[in-house]
């Protein structure tokens, strides 16, 4: 349903019939590292995630799964097989 408290006319999963059924009955601004997210959004009131009510409680242990401004700090490594380098190399 469409939100009708904080971020007004933006589809809501906690929206329903009797209004927000979030834990306290609204959604909580963003904390210090959700800044330069691309789901961060701007309204009159403050900052608020699209896509998570609560941002403090996805920091709590590390960072956000849902963050767009983080890289993840994993290479892939190839395995590279000695005898097809080897192989590789002679042509």
């Amino acid at each position: 349903m469409l939100c009708q408290t904080i971020k007004v006319d933006t589809e809501c999963f906690f929206m329903g019939k009797q209004g927000c059924s979030f834990n306290g009955g609204t959604c909580y601004p963003v904390v210090e590292s959700c800044q330069g997210c691309g789901k961060a959004m701007t309204l009159s009131e403050g900052t608020y995630c699209q896509s998570c009510p609560d941002p403090q409680i996805k920091w709590k242990n590390g960072s956000c799964n849902l963050a767009t401004h983080i890289k993840s700090g994993t290479e892939k490594v190839v395995k590279l097989n000695p005898l097809k380098a080897s192989k590789r190399s002679r042509r």
